[in-house]
């Protein structure tokens, strides 16, 4: 039997037949034929033409086929015609744009996620350029209603490959409101579920299920594939209400960001205490912690343990936001106490602590470096607490708090008698606190309450030159008032809410169809 000729082989290997000069012949009549027809002027007698030649033939099938010929042939000339012209519209596209693809990427690198997908989809040199990774470093996928699947997501984290810096994913209710400003939640659920549109998540549950929409517990897996080296450089990490995502799903995360800076957590069915044990165990680098809960109040799951090994194991953190959980005095304590670098704090709508722990939390410690304190709608906060707080800021303590903000719904509670509220910042000495603290911002709303005036200094006894207008900004109807004594004042305590700030859009199906190729 003879051997089958290698293919490899280039000593056997087939040449390419070459073209004959029939075949060359042919060519070149076609192209003359088509340059001759592609250069009639008079559209009119082509028809004309076209229907002499019908009529020439003697049968039916003949004419038939005449037409359908001539149709196939018009359909090859309409796709020869699309396709160059879409490869003119590259070349002039990368000819006319005043850019290098360099810069071009570079450009594209400072842009959001969906506006470097809406570019990618305009022409095929931009798509080009958007492949970079850089053009991904920074991913953001915050929506108000659920559109993204894990596959978007993979996808994205591997075109960023090494330089993936920041990751934002989820659903997030669009909110008019600044951090520093309202305890609104962030959580979203099909019990919260309402957009700005007004159509609530149940209706649109049709439309997700056959777009697949869902964010899983897996959906940030493949930050721990190839050894880890996707999420080995992540900074940021900001996840809003994935619903499906649990305890061990967050910590298998958090374990390949061992470089993560940036975390913030809302509506995640987490608890505290598993949360708090693997940030410290997986991101000894983090400075900003944010996490709310999603089921407020019902976490009482945090121990002493925990916040010690927390405290000593993420020494740089500078804010700390916990929302909605059972935090006791002691444990409060122990974290501001604790942290000594420690600037922000904010523990809005948490339950049990009553404001012991503001007890000498200036003397030594990390309390002293505060400069934001938020203990808004916190349910068992009492006057008496907040009044001796306040005593030690007019004391000389807390020289580098400038935001306080003690706003509360339900009013704050009494001394002695837990059920009798306190609906007015009366307590407080305003006219000393704006004499002595010139820059100090106060936000002290209470709906329930009635605003007790005080006697207004004049401009010459603070000695500054905002009017008085300005240091008392509000006189609200419900009673509530905010306090400033310099627009300077409010504009610093507001630098980390428009750090936090979200903007939130919807995507369209054909960026979602870029997004998974």
């Amino acid at each position: 039997m003879a051997k089958r000729t290698c293919c490899s082989d280039p000593s056997t290997a087939v040449s390419p037949s070459p073209i004959s000069p029939e075949s060359q012949t042919d060519r070149f009549n076609n192209d003359f034929l088509l340059d001759s027809f592609l250069h009639v002027s008079d559209f009119d007698s082509i028809n004309t033409s076209f229907d002499t030649l019908i009529e020439s033939r003697s049968s039916d099938s003949d004419k038939h086929d005449l037409i359908q010929r001539a149709l196939h042939i018009g359909s090859i000339l309409l796709e020869a015609g699309k396709r160059s012209d879409r490869k003119r519209s590259l070349f002039h596209n990368a000819v006319v744009w005043p850019l290098p693809p360099d810069l071009t990427i570079k450009v594209f690198a400072l842009l959001d996620t969906q506006s470097v997908c809406y570019a990618a989809a305009t022409c095929s040199f931009f798509q080009k350029c958007a492949a970079d990774s850089s053009c991904f470093a920074s991913i953001d996928l915050i929506t108000s209603v659920p559109k993204v699947n894990n596959g978007v997501v993979s996808s994205l984290i591997r075109r960023a490959g090494n330089a993936l810096q920041s990751i934002k994913l989820g659903v997030l209710p669009p909110s008019t409101s600044p951090l520093f400003c309202s305890s609104e939640p962030l959580v979203y659920s099909i019990r919260n579920s309402t957009d700005a549109s007004g159509v609530s998540w149940n209706d649109k549950r049709s439309r997700q299920g056959k777009e697949s929409s869902i964010l899983t517990r897996s959906c940030l897996s493949y930050l721990s594939e190839n050894g880890g080296a996707p999420g080995a450089r992540l900074r940021r990490l900001h996840l809003f209400n994935v619903e499906r995502m649990d305890n061990a799903a967050l910590s298998a995360s958090l374990s390949a960001c061992p470089s993560l800076l940036d975390l913030e957590i809302v509506g995640l069915h987490v608890e505290l205490r598993q949360t708090l044990e693997s940030v410290s165990k997986h991101c000894p680098l983090i400075e900003r912690l944010v996490f709310e809960s999603s089921k407020t109040g019902r976490d009482d799951g945090l121990k002493h343990p925990t916040c010690y090994e927390f405290v000593h194991s993420c020494p740089n953190i500078t804010t700390l936001a916990l929302k909605g959980f059972k935090l006791h005095d002691y444990k409060a304590r122990m974290l501001v106490k604790g942290l000594r670098k420690l600037k922000i704090v904010d523990f809005s709508t948490s339950y049990s602590f009553t404001g012991a722990f503001l007890k000498n939390l200036g003397v030594n410690g990390g309390g002293k470096h505060l400069e934001v304190m938020i203990l808004r709608d916190c349910m068992h906060l009492k006057e008496i607490e907040v009044e001796h707080f306040m005593g030690a800021v007019l004391a000389g303590e807390f020289e580098r708090l400038r935001h306080l903000d003690i706003s509360n719904r339900e009013g704050l509670a009494s001394d002695g008698d837990w059920f009798r509220r306190c609906y007015s910042a009366s307590f407080i000495p305003i006219k000393q606190l704006l004499e002595e603290r010139p820059n100090f911002y106060l936000v002290a709303e209470f709906p329930k309450g009635s605003y007790i005036d005080v006697e207004q200094p004049t401009p010459g006894d603070l000695n500054s030159d905002v009017s008085l207008a300005s240091q008392f900004s509000s006189h609200a109807s419900d009673g509530s008032f905010l306090m400033s004594a310099s627009d300077s004042g409010s504009d610093s305590g507001n630098e980390e809410g428009q750090e936090t700030s979200f903007l939130t859009y919807d995507e369209s199906s054909d960026e979602i169809d870029f997004l998974s190729t």
